[in-house]
C-alpha cells in the first residue's frame, strides 16, 4: 500500500530519530562552547541565540523543585521512548511514522541532557515587543513538529478507513 510504513520496514525511521538526536546534541554542544549560561546573542529583531538551561519539563514545568523531578522526567522519556519503538514497529502511514520518529528523536535527545547534567540545554528564544516565548531546542521542536504530524494523520484516518 503507497503512503503507508510497513512494520518489516519500521528500523528506517530509528534512522530518522537518531538524526535529530545527533543534530541536538552537535546543536546543544556547539552553543554551550560559545556562550556563557544567560549569554545571549540577538540574531534578528525578534530572535536570539541564548544559552539557558532547564531542570523542568516544557515551559519550566516543575524547575523550582528540589531535584525528585529530574528522575521523573527520564522515567517518563525512557516509558515514552519504549512506546514510540512499539507504534513505530506496528507500521502506519508515513506521516504518522515520521511523527513517532521526530518525537522519540526528541524524547532521546533531551533525554541525553537530563542523565548527563540533570537539566536540559535551550538556546532558541523567539520574542516580541516585551513578549517573550520560553528558550527551547532541536528536540523541543522535533517533538512540536512530530506531533503536529500526528494530529495532521488524525484528521487523515477517517478518510482512509471510509474509502475501503
Amino acid at each position: 500500500m503507497q503512503g503507508t510504513a510497513s512494520a518489516p520496514g519500521w528500523t528506517r525511521w530509528l534512522w530518522l530519530s537518531a538524526a535529530v538526536v545527533a543534530l541536538d546534541r552537535a546543536t546543544k554542544l556547539l552553543v554551550e562552547t560559545t556562550f556563557r549560561d544567560g549569554e545571549s546573542m540577538r540574531v534578528t529583531p525578534f530572535f536570539d541565540l541564548v544559552l539557558a538551561y532547564n531542570t523542568g519539563a516544557a515551559f519550566s514545568f516543575l524547575a523550582d523543585h528540589d531535584g525528585w523531578q529530574r528522575w521523573f522526567f527520564i522515567a517518563i522519556a525512557l516509558v515514552a521512548s519504549v512506546f514510540l519503538v512499539w507504534m513505530l514497529r506496528r507500521g502506519g502511514s508515513r506521516v504518522l511514522s515520521c511523527g513517532f520518529a521526530l518525537i522519540l528523536g526528541g524524547a532521546l535527545g533531551n533525554l541525553w541532557d537530563r542523565i548527563g547534567a540533570g537539566r536540559v540545554t535551550d538556546f532558541l528564544l523567539f520574542h516580541y515587543a516585551g513578549w517573550s516565548w520560553p528558550a527551547f531546542n532541536v528536540a523541543d521542536s522535533a517533538i512540536t513538529v512530530g506531533a503536529a504530524l500526528l494530529i495532521f494523520d488524525s484528521f487523515r484516518e477517517p478518510r482512509r478507513a471510509a474509502a475501503k
